[in-house]
């Protein structure tokens, strides 16, 4: 049995089940957050072992997930898979040719970009609404789906595929598809679970193949479930308490600060 205090030290180990949690937390409230655990595991050991270790913890938190929200939108599923698999093929390949300072930045930078996108195109629609009588107040009603283009949809899904692949770092991406198609957040977290369940799924063949898990991240990824379900737990409770459009900007910001992460660190 690997000893995992003596390979990583109590600190890390420590820092690794926070992110753990966090990983479950995501997955059932505020998707996009788990990309700052990435970071954390990124810090312990090598970047490209990190994220076949993270993988197999998201999984954990996925299968949750989709047992606990079952309101999803196929229609925007069905938009993204043709192109999921060429970023996939596509992150495998970049893996391969680049330092993973390159690779980190590049998403980050994508990310970036893809939230300055969504501030910007939710401006027109935030006056708009405040113009017309007939909008909610509240922010609790849902709002009608406005199914993306195929072009943004295509874009999604090949960004998704190659961020996912390289560094988990899909969340983001997917948040801000999902927040300009208008998807209330019940729906929201349901299709993101059942997208991030296929893909993460379907990722495990390139992961194994490229040798990235042994006996030592293998045990580690068994002693942090408990962590992923306890986050699991929090997140049902938490995002029964937030109003749409609490949850819009939560999940604006947490798409934002794990673009910063991933350029930093």
């Amino acid at each position: 049995m690997p000893d995992l205090i003596a390979t990583y030290g109590w600190p890390l180990l420590v820092a690794m089940a926070v992110a753990a949690l966090i990983i479950g937390f995501s997955k059932t409230s505020f998707g996009g957050i788990a990309a700052i655990s990435v970071a954390v595991f990124a810090l312990g050991m090598p970047a490209k072992e990190s994220t076949a270790t993270v993988l197999l913890l998201l999984l954990v938190g996925d299968l949750v997930a989709v047992s606990r929200y079952r309101t999803v939108s196929w229609s925007l599923l069905l938009r993204l898979v043709p192109s999921v698999l060429p970023g996939l093929v596509v992150g495998a390949a970049f893996m391969n040719v680049v330092d993973d300072v390159t690779m980190r930045r590049t998403i980050g930078g994508l990310l970036l970009v893809m939230v300055l996108l969504q501030l910007w195109q939710r401006r027109p629609r935030q006056s708009a609404a405040a113009q017309s009588p007939a909008a909610p107040e509240s922010g609790e009603g849902p709002a009608p789906i406005a199914a993306p283009q195929w072009g943004r949809a295509v874009a999604t899904g090949a960004a998704a595929g190659f961020a996912t692949m390289t560094a988990n770092a899909a969340g983001p991406v997917m948040a801000l598809y999902f927040l300009a198609a208008r998807v209330d957040k019940a729906r929201f977290i349901g299709t993101n679970a059942w997208f991030f369940f296929l893909i993460n799924l379907s990722k495990t063949p390139f992961t194994t193949g490229l040798g990235l898990y042994s006996p030592v991240n293998l045990f580690l990824v068994a002693t942090l479930i408990p962590a992923v379900l306890l986050g699991t737990v929090a997140g049902v409770w938490v995002i029964g308490k937030v109003t749409q459009r609490q949850f819009e900007i939560v999940t604006i910001a947490a798409s934002a600060i794990a673009s910063a992460v991933l350029l930093v660190r």
